[in-house]
């Protein structure tokens, strides 16, 4: 028979010996914030350059309503998407527009694009990180020899938080003694597919990025780029909640489309002239099915051959602002709380 030593260690009680109080050996410094003080804004004298100074950590303003228009238990936060968890670029179109797509933010997107042009040895004559813009200086390519080439990158927020949307414009002109002599500016064009050098600008900068480091630098300066989200929930006051698209409405249709399309939505029918979609939730369409012993027996045969009839109307219109996504029903009034549901599953779709 084997013995078993029982050996017992006096360890003394942490939490009741001081050590994490204010007099202990680590002082608590969790509520240490609340004696932060809050300084006025330095004022750079008039004459003086004041673009040096700035928020280095803007906070962006919340546009979606903070809690939902419903009585009871607080709404479980929104997932976050899983486009974003791992790096996505795509080369995204409409009509004769290219422009690559990427699932990171602006500031995280121009240092990666500036190492990727210097790389190629692409001289950037001016780079604007407020703004978003880098031009380049002239080039000239092999099987192209009396002509010069420039281009205009412009790097924008996407519509999801951290995304940014990059786009490209070109100008050519004839090679007139040295590259970038005076006269020779050409004009800039919008991305077109009939240019083959703006196509394979764009081609460029999504293969450089989808074969770099993905673990790049975020520049400070370029946290202002875009001016803002183009997509905004408007839920205020008495007024129907919207989204506003700022954007034109031709890719406004688009992107709608595109999010009505996803799995969350079952797509019934669109009109575009009248700036309709009529759609279905997935969930909901899946619990009003019989369940699977009464499917057995038979129910919800005759339901399954007849065409599905749409809960949702997804209106858009444009106004000055931008294009108004709202969401009503057939024959029923909508709450708030439910239009506000449907719209964000919308808003997170976009694209």
């Amino acid at each position: 028979m084997k013995k078993i030593a029982v050996i017992a260690l006096a360890v003394p009680a942490l939490a009741g010996c001081g050590m994490f109080s204010d007099e202990g050996m680590f002082r608590d410094r969790s509520r240490d914030y609340l004696a932060a003080r809050e300084y006025p804004t330095i004022r750079v004298p008039d004459g003086l350059d004041d673009q040096a100074l700035g928020q280095l950590y803007s906070i962006p303003a919340v546009t979606a309503p903070v809690v939902a228009d419903a009585t009871g238990a607080l709404p479980r936060p929104e997932a976050l998407g899983t486009a974003l968890l791992e790096e996505d670029i795509k080369v995204q179109s409409l009509g004769e527009r290219r422009w690559v797509w990427i699932n990171r933010s602006p500031a995280e997107v121009w240092p990666r694009v500036r190492n990727l042009l210097n790389a190629n040895k692409m001289v950037a004559d001016r780079a604007d990180a407020s703004a978003g813009v880098i031009e380049t200086g002239w080039v000239e390519f092999d099987d192209e020899p009396g002509n010069q080439h420039r281009y205009r990158l412009r790097i924008e927020q996407g519509m999801q938080p951290d995304t940014a949307e990059i786009s490209v414009e070109h100008a050519a002109a004839p090679r007139d003694g040295e590259a970038g002599a005076a006269g020779a500016t050409g004009e800039w064009s919008s991305v077109a597919t009939g240019d083959r050098r703006t196509v394979e600008m764009v081609d460029f900068i999504a293969s450089g990025l989808a074969g770099g480091d993905a673990a790049g630098s975020v520049s400070l300066l370029a946290q202002s780029i875009g001016g803002g989200a183009k997509v905004e929930m408007v839920a205020s006051g008495d007024v129907p909640p919207y989204l506003l698209i700022k954007l034109g409405y031709d890719r406004s249709w688009a992107s709608v489309a595109y999010s009505v399309s996803r799995e969350e939505f079952l797509l019934v029918d669109q009109d575009r002239t009248r700036g309709l979609f009529y759609v279905n939730l997935k969930k909901e369409v899946e619990e009003d099915r019989p369940g699977f012993f009464a499917r057995m027996l038979g129910a919800g045969e005759d339901s399954a051959e007849q065409p599905a009839e749409a809960r949702y109307r997804v209106e858009l219109q444009e106004t000055q602002q931008g294009v108004r996504v709202r969401v009503a029903t057939e024959g029923e009034d909508l709450d708030r709380a439910h239009q506000l549901d449907v719209l964000n599953r919308i808003r997170a779709n976009l694209a």
